[in-house]
């Protein structure tokens, strides 16, 4: 069922055409900053990838991938891309990429599953990386490392959306605050996943929650992930389970918690098969990603995706990710958002 969160006395600070010409500003400065902070090179990315072969994005590892026949490959089957986090661990071995560099690209992907609200479209835009790194790096002190760089780029980006648009002041903090997923747990533990993310987030203005797919000492998960390709069992923070998070920043207009990033260090063999055992998924050891990374052909590394509509709406303080990208929506949809002033383009 799709949803929508309603602001009160919404008003937008920018017009459709300063609209535009934000997101394109925003878009080149912060993946020129990524790109720096992590020493990535750009790379171009498939929208789609043959089905069977383990290379697709599972996400939670129920969403259904939009798929279509080839003609000319004796009508074998494609899958629209979920998200790029294997392929671009095959691309880092293919490109022969060394410790410490790494990838990035402009990842659009198709989810019809989605439920469809102000923070959830059918098209999804986000920045892919992956970056090579060494077995000593696979800690949660050079996950934390990783994770502050990307946020510095965040903090440069918002004082270049002020200096265009001086009507949007800074909100972001300084500093990030990192804390796992059972710490959070304990923290609220009355509150439902998604609203001790929104306490925590009201709290401190800018969080990474590490430990996102691992068990909880409830029994839990706090959020669900492939088995595959985050590392979330491997011992992290305090000794707690997780190499892996996600960065949510507190929207102002939405009055909750927003999503910007899911990343983290990738599993290696051990977790790999760890993982795939704990979700009764061993059949998936037979597809070529999973070979690949069993026969040690591919890098260890670490990365994760971006959302670049989402990053768009957060700036430039909009209260629906339709006012910075075309797609589809519900009609009642529309007719509510015109009714609260906001602009589906």
């Amino acid at each position: 069922m799709s949803y929508l969160i309603k602001p009160q006395n919404y008003t937008p600070l920018l017009d459709l055409k300063q609209t535009e010409l934000g997101i394109k500003q925003i878009k080149e400065f912060f993946q020129q900053n990524l790109s720096s902070e992590l020493r990535l090179r750009r790379v171009t990315a498939p929208l789609f990838v043959l089905k069977g072969m383990g290379i697709n994005d599972d996400l939670n590892g129920v969403e259904r991938a939009v798929s279509f026949p080839i003609k000319d490959l004796g009508d074998a089957q494609a899958e629209v891309v979920h998200s790029l986090a294997k392929w671009k661990r095959l691309t880092l071995a293919d490109y022969l990429i060394e410790p410490g560099y790494g990838i990035y690209t402009d990842m659009n992907a198709i989810r019809s599953d989605e439920e469809l609200g102000n923070l959830h479209s059918l098209y999804v835009d986000q920045w892919d990386w992956e970056r090579v790194i060494t077995d000593a790096d696979r800690t949660v002190q050079f996950l934390k490392e990783v994770v502050n760089r990307i946020y510095a780029a965040m903090i440069r980006t918002e004082y270049m959306v002020y200096e265009m648009f001086p009507q949007i002041k800074p909100c972001l903090p300084q500093k990030l605050h990192f804390i796992h997923a059972e710490e959070l747990r304990q923290l609220y533990p009355e509150l439902e996943p998604k609203c001790r993310e929104h306490a925590i987030c009201e709290k401190y203005g800018a969080v990474f929650i590490i430990g996102i797919g691992c068990n909880l000492s409830d029994g839990k998960k706090h959020d669900g992930r492939a088995p595959d390709y985050d590392d979330y069992t491997s011992s992290g923070l305090n000794d707690l389970p997780g190499l892996n998070g996600d960065l949510l920043l507190w929207d102002d207009v939405l009055q909750r918690s927003v999503e910007l990033s899911s990343m983290g260090i990738r599993v290696d063999k051990e977790a790999l098969l760890r993982q795939i055992k704990e979700e009764k998924e061993e059949k998936r050891l037979e597809l070529y990603f999973h070979k690949r990374l069993l026969d040690d052909t591919l890098p260890l590394s670490i990365g994760g995706g971006i959302g670049q509509s989402r990053l768009c709406m957060f700036y430039l303080r909009k209260a629906h990710i339709g006012e910075i990208q075309a797609s589809i929506w519900p009609e009642e949809m529309r007719k509510e958002c015109r009714a609260l002033n906001i602009h589906l383009i």
